[in-house]
């Protein structure tokens, strides 16, 4: 409007435009320090999946961890012999090797198959006598010629000349094809023999154990220092193995210079007899080891 305009009467001259200055700063509070100290900043998304990985895998972690503690815990409260495989030194058990029965030839059934009427054990025989434990020294002499005994050295585990004619007699009519034995000493001195003796059939062994060989509460012939040996009625049941006959006995006290613990096993068409002896006296827990795993091995 020019200065010769003039405005009405009772008009009001119109308000000059304002003019805005640059934009003050923003005040950023200062940081206090100590106790009211302000929270971390919010993460970016970047670092929120970042930090929600890192949450993940500290989860997982605690999660093994309980589980890895609690199966520490289950092993710790069993019992030793509820745990296979676990060194049992303490008990007195033998280390020894892992056992895996011999592969049958293809088409052949178990011993204790139904098709298998007469009991056979068609895999080698010398194949199925338990190893010795870690640490033994093994008695070569058991070997034979090819690993196959010679009667005369099984039947030289019996005392007398009467039962040892006896009984060669006896494995003769009975048909024995062959003797398999394995021998060693430990280093407390126990000394243990195992022999295999196989039979054409499950029924030859059936009678030469419960008619010939054992009468149950005595046996029929004499082992070789075990004159008082009687049936070990402390031998635990729960080591039974199934389709196997067990028939253990020992020396009780007063015995002499040592004790002698034997086992007959009947087994399909394979009779076994398992000697140990120590000087002052055979320990019951490794003798019950080693009868009942070469049962499983047979059975």
């Amino acid at each position: 409007m020019t200065e010769q305009q003039q405005l009405p009467e009772g008009a009001e001259a119109p308000k000059a435009p304002e003019v805005l200055g640059p934009p003050e700063p923003e005040r950023v509070p200062e940081e206090p320090t100590g106790a009211s100290a302000t929270p971390p900043r919010v993460p970016a998304p970047k670092d929120r999946r970042v930090l929600r990985a890192v949450l993940r895998w500290t989860a997982a972690v605690a999660v093994f961890a309980a589980v890895g503690a609690g199966s520490a815990y289950g092993i710790v409260g069993m019992e030793r012999t509820d745990v296979p495989g676990l060194a049992t030194g303490s008990d007195g058990r033998w280390p020894y090797p892992v056992l895996s029965r011999p592969p049958l030839p293809s088409g052949s059934p178990g011993p204790f198959a139904a098709t298998n009427v007469a009991g056979a054990h068609h895999a080698d025989l010398r194949a199925l006598l338990l190893p010795a434990p870690r640490g033994a020294t093994e008695d070569r002499a058991l070997r034979g010629r090819d690993g196959w005994l010679a009667t005369k050295d099984f039947l030289a585990e019996y005392e007398l000349k009467e039962d040892r004619e006896e009984l060669d007699q006896k494995l003769l009519d009975r048909g024995l094809r062959h003797i398999a034995a394995r021998g060693w000493t430990t280093e407390d001195g126990t000394r243990t023999r195992v022999y295999l003796l196989q039979f054409r059939t499950a029924a030859v062994v059936d009678k030469l154990i419960a008619t010939e060989a054992v009468a149950f509460a005595d046996p029929v012939h004499q082992v070789r220092g075990a004159a008082e040996a009687v049936y070990d009625e402390t031998f635990p049941e729960r080591a039974a193995v199934s389709g196997v006959q067990r028939f253990p006995y020992a020396e009780n006290k007063p015995y002499g210079p040592e004790q002698v613990r034997f086992a007959h096993l009947a087994a399909g068409d394979v009779y076994a007899l398992i000697i140990q002896s120590r000087k002052g006296g055979a320990a019951a827990v490794p003798f019950q080891q080693t009868v009942t795993l070469q049962g499983q091995l047979l059975g």
